[in-house]
C-alpha cells in the first residue's frame, strides 16, 4: 500500500467530496450575491441618495497627474492614493447579505432537524426459551424448599 493508494483512500472520503462541492457551490453562490448587489441593490441605493455610480465614491488623498481622469479606475491606474469607501461599502454589503443567507440557510435545516420525530426506542428481545426453563425450575425449587 503505497502513498497514492492513500492518497485515494482520503480523497475519496465522503468528507473530502462533501467539502469540494461545498467550496464550487459557494464561489458560485457569492458571484450570485456579488451580482444582485452590484447589478440590484446598489444602484437603487445611489439613486435614492443622487449618485449613480456608488463604487466611484472616493476621497482623494493626494495629488492626480495632469490629464487624469477622475475615476477610481483612471486614478489607481495613476498611482494617486484614494480613499475608496464606496467600493468598501459594496464589498459589506455584499458580505452582509451573504452572511444572512447562509444564516437563512443554516436556520432551516436546523428547523428541520428538531421536526425530525426521533426514532421509537427497540422493544425488548423475546426471552429466550431456554431461560424461562431455567425461571421455571428455580422457582419450582424455592416452593418446594
Amino acid at each position: 500500500m503505497g502513498m497514492m493508494q492513500e492518497f485515494r483512500d482520503f480523497a475519496v472520503k465522503g468528507n473530502v467530496i462533501d467539502l469540494a462541492v461545498g467550496v464550487i457551490i459557494g464561489g458560485a453562490f457569492g458571484k450570485i450575491v456579488g451580482s444582485v448587489v452590484d447589478d440590484l441593490i446598489m444602484p437603487l441605493v445611489g439613486m435614492l441618495v443622487g449618485n449613480l455610480d456608488f463604487s466611484n465614491l472616493f476621497i482623494l488623498l493626494g495629488d492626480p497627474p495632469a490629464g487624469t481622469a477622475r475615476t477610481l479606475a483612471e486614478l489607481k491606474k495613476a498611482g494617486v492614493p484614494v480613499f475608496a469607501y464606496g467600493n468598501f461599502l459594496t464589498v459589506a454589503l455584499n458580505f452582509l447579505i451573504l452572511a444572512l443567507a447562509i444564516f437563512l440557510m443554516v436556520k432551516q435545516i436546523n428547523r428541520l432537524k428538531r421536526t425530525a420525530p426521533a426514532p421509537a426506542p427497540a422493544a425488548a428481545p423475546p426471552t429466550p426459551e431456554d431461560v424461562l426453563l431455567l425461571r421455571e425450575i428455580r422457582d419450582s425449587l424455592k416452593q418446594k424448599g
